[in-house]
């Protein structure tokens, strides 16, 4: 450990998006365990030993690693910090859902460990990056209606960090009044067909951690006439790209959104067949 390096210096990040932040910002010498379901930055897996899930963790290893701070994200991990917080640690759970909480809880742990000039560099080039993209989209003649599945059974819609990123890259999110309930259990959509009659051009499925499967929403019954099931515009996004509220949606998650949008636009501008 540096000399005189300033903030905790022994932090357990219970998610992936604060491994990859920190690793992002030169402070990976900080983190002393990881969630065992960090793929980012790949080398993260061989160089920090892995010690919760999402929902719960190995108190007595994390305990034993002596944390000075142990970071956590979301509602969901309530449980999981109440029983570290009783075992003495110092523990910081953030609530982040929006584009604009993102970028303050990069900024906090930025803060946090000394790193906040670093950190005002790569988020003034990240929004370069997003104006650049909007610029972009704004020259293609229509938005694609876009239909972002965050789990299957039941079928749960885009988050509201996700609905802005479908802005942002060019699209329009179909379940727009979904999108601002912060907690997954009220972006249930309760009807199966309500999808179907707001008519989406994409389908975009990143189902938690478990594989997208286009087949399966295409045979949902009703779902035939679909403009993304008739033109077979069923995407995937794995979630460690878009559902990590961090560097890679606002990054990777981005890029793949634009990336299907743009392929859309394209294919809409193009003459018919003769």
């Amino acid at each position: 450990m540096k000399p005189g390096l300033r903030g905790p210096r022994r932090i357990v990040c219970l998610t992936e998006e604060t491994t990859e932040w920190l690793y992002l910002l030169g402070q990976e010498e900080r983190i002393v365990g990881i969630s065992g379901y960090t793929v980012r930055p790949r080398r993260a897996r061989a160089e920090k030993p892995r010690v919760s899930a999402f929902l719960d963790g190995k108190i007595e290893r994390i305990v034993a690693l002596e944390p000075d701070l142990v970071i956590g994200f979301s509602d969901m991990q309530a449980a999981l910090a109440d029983k570290l917080i009783r075992a003495g640690l110092n523990v910081l759970v953030t609530n982040q859902r929006t584009l604009a909480e993102i970028l303050d809880t990069l900024r906090l742990v930025a803060a946090l460990v000394g790193a906040a000039d670093p950190a005002e560099a790569w988020i003034a080039a990240c929004q370069a990056r997003h104006r650049a993209i909007a610029q972009a989209a704004a020259a293609w003649p229509r938005r694609p209606r876009v239909y972002f599945e965050e789990w299957d059974e039941p079928m749960i819609s885009a988050i509201a960090w996700v609905s802005e990123l479908i802005g942002l890259a060019g699209g329009d999110d179909v379940f727009p009044e979904l999108a601002v309930q912060r907690m997954g259990r009220d972006r249930v959509i309760a009807d199966a067909l309500e999808p179907v009659r707001r008519a989406p051009d994409l389908v975009v499925g990143s189902w938690c951690g478990k594989k997208f499967r286009p087949e399966r929403v295409a045979a949902r019954p009703g779902w035939a006439g679909v403009p993304a099931v008739r033109d077979g515009r069923l995407h995937e996004i794995k979630s460690c790209d878009i559902l990590q509220p961090g560097p890679a949606a606002l990054t990777d998650g981005l890029e793949q959104l634009h990336r299907l949008f743009a392929a859309w636009a394209g294919a809409a501008r193009s003459p018919g067949p003769a």
